[in-house]
């Protein structure tokens, strides 16, 4: 099945190959087999076989052979690397840096994306969203998260405007929370309801 481009980031040939290389070149990238890369992009092994050799034509992966095994990274001699990996961070860094960052707080039972930015993530079409709303469920030290959604903005370069509800109050019935329920979500950590 054939993808269409990121509405977020229209230069990459498709979504998948976008996270494809978000799974290599964000921060917490490593080397992956084609196995593991196709898993965590998303993509059926045959897709994320070609798209890997497109990209190690181009010089934009590199590869070594470990056994039978190949290990695929970003090639960091490419002077493609770096445009790439900032491009992939305003377009879909803020779910891999919120991961890493929320996932260090104590009480967060789990955290999502939603609103316009979670839209087009999810390929609902519309205007490039001027931030990121993002919900936290559970009883963490709201500073923390603040300060977390802080340091991701200053590297994403949109504001990430966090809300914090408890289980109890994400149980609650409002217009606001069913606008949310009925909207597109991006799971950052654990489920997305």
């Amino acid at each position: 099945m054939r993808t269409g481009a990121p509405l977020l980031a229209p230069v990459f040939r498709s979504d998948g190959q976008a996270r494809l290389l978000a799974a290599l070149l964000l921060p917490g990238g490593e080397e992956l087999s084609i196995t593991d890369l196709a898993e965590r992009a998303h993509l059926a092994y045959p897709t994320a076989h070609r798209e890997v050799a497109r990209l190690i034509d181009a010089g934009v992966l590199a590869e070594r052979q470990v056994g039978r095994t190949r290990l695929i990274r970003g090639n960091e001699d490419s002077p493609l690397v770096a445009p790439l990996r900032e491009i992939l961070l305003v377009a879909t860094g803020p779910v891999v840096l919120l991961a890493e960052e929320l996932a260090v707080i104590p009480g967060v039972d789990r955290a999502f994306l939603y609103g316009s930015f979670a839209a087009r993530v999810s390929g609902v079409p519309g205007a490039v969203p001027a931030d990121i709303d993002l919900m936290v469920i559970g009883s963490p030290d709201p500073v923390a998260v603040y300060d977390a959604a802080g340091r991701v903005e200053s590297v994403v370069g949109r504001p990430v405007n966090p809300t914090i509800l408890t289980a109890q109050e994400w149980a609650e019935e409002s217009g606001f929370l069913t606008r949310v329920r009925q909207s597109p979500m991006v799971a950052v950590i654990g489920g997305d309801s």
